[in-house]
């Protein structure tokens, strides 16, 4: 499926602007583009309790399968760092769940993107077909 990047990167940029970021000031923005061309986006939110702060790949994500999407062919995080600042671990393992190959672009209101891969990014990753896996070996 060719993906038409603009609308989720000015998505991204978009959603960006909603941070809630009092603590670091580093506003993140995603968007989440699901097979059936529905788009879902997030922001990051920060919680004085640093450990509760939220990254926006997850809020998008979490919008997504909350609305019933499972299946995800692009992603667009945007942030002002330059170069742009790629998702964190923690969200690409949540992101691995039901999207092992994510197609991700990182880019920046300045124009700089970087081009990846969510198998890239998280190699040798553990998901759902390693718990199968080990369901049904034998012993």
């Amino acid at each position: 499926m060719a993906v038409d990047w603009t609308p989720l990167i000015q998505a991204a940029l978009g959603a960006r602007q909603g941070a809630y970021a009092p603590y670091s000031k580093f506003l993140v923005g995603a968007a989440l583009l699901s097979d059936d061309d529905d788009l879902y986006t997030g922001c990051n939110v920060e919680n004085a309790s640093y450990g509760l702060t939220v990254c926006a790949e997850r809020v998008a994500f979490f919008r997504a399968v909350a609305s019933g999407d499972r299946h995800f062919v692009a992603l667009v995080v945007a942030s002002d760092t330059s170069p742009p600042a790629l998702p964190c671990g923690a969200c690409r393992q949540v992101l691995r769940e039901l999207a092992p190959d994510l197609p991700i672009r990182a880019v920046n209101a300045s124009g700089d993107c970087v081009e990846t891969t969510l198998s890239r990014l998280l190699p040798d990753s553990f998901g759902p077909d390693t718990l199968i896996a080990s369901h049904t070996a034998t012993v």
